[in-house]
């Protein structure tokens, strides 16, 4: 797809048919990129709110974002491709949506750092827990330009970006390459 807007991507996905990405131009849009036949990107949605950090539920059947209509960023979940009414996942802010692989939670984090689980109910519409707070991070402040964290597929571990410590010395990071050549034979 040939752009002259700048256009970020952000999910596959599962069965490889849809790229979703946002376009911070005019209207801030969720757009998607069909994979096959005539691969006509189509809007998602679009209003004049901030949206971002589209993902697609394991199953394809629903999509999980953030936007600030509301104020503040809140986590909403719609069903794909639509139509269908949106379901606020979040209860007092939140960012950074992220499906487990089996489809039965979403994880986000709330504003003031701590991570977030939401139960999702098996069904034909979407039917959402109260978020629990699953422990608070290291971090203080929700960057749209990064991602911050990482969960493993079973929803069981989790990667956090940390802030590296005042005077704290560092640590080197040693890097080996070709070292397969030091293995005995």
């Amino acid at each position: 797809m040939a752009s002259d807007q700048p256009t970020y991507p952000e999910d596959w996905s599962t069965d490889g048919r849809f790229i979703v990405y946002v376009s911070p131009i005019g209207g801030r849009g969720i757009w998607i990129l069909p994979l096959s036949n005539d691969r006509k990107p189509f809007v998602f949605l679009e209003d004049p709110f901030m949206k971002d950090e589209p993902h697609f539920s394991p199953d394809g059947r629903w999509l999980a974002y953030y936007s600030n209509e509301s104020g503040q960023a809140e986590v909403y979940v719609q069903p794909f491709p639509g139509p269908g009414e949106r379901v606020r996942a979040s209860t007092d802010g939140g960012s950074q949506p992220r499906w487990r692989k089996d489809g039965s939670e979403l994880f986000y984090l709330a504003l003031d750092g701590r991570l977030m689980a939401v139960a999702i109910k098996d069904g034909s519409a979407m039917e959402l827990g109260v978020p629990k707070v699953l422990f608070q991070t290291p971090i203080t402040a929700i960057t749209r330009s990064i991602d911050q964290y990482a969960v493993t597929a079973d929803g069981q571990r989790f990667v956090v970006l940390a802030p590296v410590g005042g005077d704290a010395p560092q640590s080197p990071i040693t890097v080996a390459l070709n070292w397969t050549a030091g293995l005995e034979k």
